[in-house]
């Protein structure tokens, strides 16, 4: 059985890979994935290491997408045991590990992962809503009940109350899991509230 961890790892899921040929073959747990996870991960496998009579598990980064890809890449002492993710495991992920003999995985949630927004504490203040999000980062938006290439450059522009302030952010990449986590619950909720979502389904648009 191989794990997947979400946005952390578990001292009881590093012992339960201990199950596996492949880590009895090579003597170590091999453990990656979220960068965001990595130096909890890191502090749990030393700690296993020191208290149990098997050698300190390998841990690396890589980002959620890739870890969850190599855990699902096959079973075997040149894959990965556990794979950290600070996102939930996507069925297509399930479908690739089955598809390649990874027919058991067991997610283990042991933390949530966290989103803050930030600005320059001498700046504006802003009062974000997720529409406001989508608005001001989607390619196509809603406008007079149509869709329509995002034509805002201003804060001000997506809503009157927010700043004068060009639309400047800075989101993690799209291999980072709480990537996965903003664009669910902050652009997928805005694309909804907006009417988009309804728009794009109705033209046959696949997000």
């Amino acid at each position: 059985m191989k794990t997947a961890l979400l946005a952390g790892a578990a001292a009881v899921a590093l012992v339960g890979a201990l199950g596996t040929s492949a880590v009895f073959a090579r003597d170590n747990i091999q453990i990656a994935g979220s960068s965001t996870v990595l130096p909890y991960a890191q502090i749990v496998a030393e700690a296993f290491g020191e208290n149990f009579d098997y050698p300190t598990p390998v841990v690396e980064g890589g980002g959620s997408g890739a870890g969850r890809k190599m855990l699902c890449e096959g079973v075997g002492e040149n894959t990965i045991d556990i794979a950290d993710s600070s996102s939930r495991i996507k069925q297509s992920d399930i479908d690739t590990c089955a598809a390649n003999g990874v027919a058991e995985v067991m997610e283990v949630r042991i933390g949530y992962d966290g989103i803050v927004f930030a600005s320059d504490i001498n700046g504006p203040s802003f009062t974000f809503t997720p529409a406001d999000w989508f608005n001001a980062l989607a390619a196509q938006v809603m406008v007079d009940g149509a869709l329509v290439d995002n034509p805002y450059k201003s804060w001000k522009e997506v809503n009157a109350e927010l700043p004068d302030q060009a639309i400047l952010a800075f989101i993690p990449g799209t291999k980072h899991g709480t990537r996965e986590v903003f664009d669910i619950n902050v652009i997928e909720a805005g694309c909804a509230d907006t009417g988009a979502e309804a728009a794009f389904e109705a033209a046959g648009v696949e997000g």
